[in-house]
């Protein structure tokens, strides 16, 4: 089976985009593994709102993957690289990861990261906390129904205080 895998970045304080979904104090100045990791995934999830704010980037950075946008829209059109989906998210997901293929990146939005870990999707994490703290923002994850235990496998630090975080779902 497939695995459903976080890979993102965090503040100190848990936040993965400032309030306006401003990113502008992630280190944008090294790979931090994201190479080797984008090469264990063929797929990727995101909500809307993380999706917009790829386009606002530049170049859609995951036109070699199969990706999968969640809106509330049904109306959305499909856009080169994207299908969007309007449906029961937990379901569709749940289907997507008994499907052939290599491991799904979930990039997130905090919405789309809390209902799937709600629905025991999410098998892995590799959180990058950033030494900053924003005091306001998009937390890392909306508030959950239940407690989620995570077991770790490794932590590394980075020049300039960055330090990944990995667990896997207990």
């Amino acid at each position: 089976m497939r695995k459903v895998k976080l890979f993102i970045a965090t503040s100190l304080d848990s936040y993965i985009a400032g309030p306006n979904g401003e990113i502008d104090w992630l280190f944008a100045d090294g790979d931090f593994g994201y190479s080797a990791f984008i090469q264990t995934v063929d797929t990727t999830l995101m909500g809307n709102e993380t999706y917009k704010l790829t386009q606002s980037l530049g170049e859609f950075p995951y036109q070699s993957l199969t990706n999968y946008v969640f809106t509330r829209n049904s109306d959305a059109t499909e856009a080169p690289y994207v299908k969007f989906i309007s449906g029961d998210i937990t379901a569709f997901v749940a289907d997507l990861k008994q499907q052939p293929g290599k491991d799904i990146f979930l990039v997130g939005g905090g919405q789309i990261n809390a209902l799937l870990l709600d629905a025991g999707l999410i098998d892995e994490l590799q959180v990058f906390v950033h030494p900053i703290s924003l005091g306001k923002g998009i937390p890392l994850f909306q508030p959950t129904e239940k407690r989620h235990p995570w077991r770790f496998v490794s932590s590394r630090s980075f020049e300039r205080g960055l330090i990944e975080l990995r667990y896997v779902k207990a």
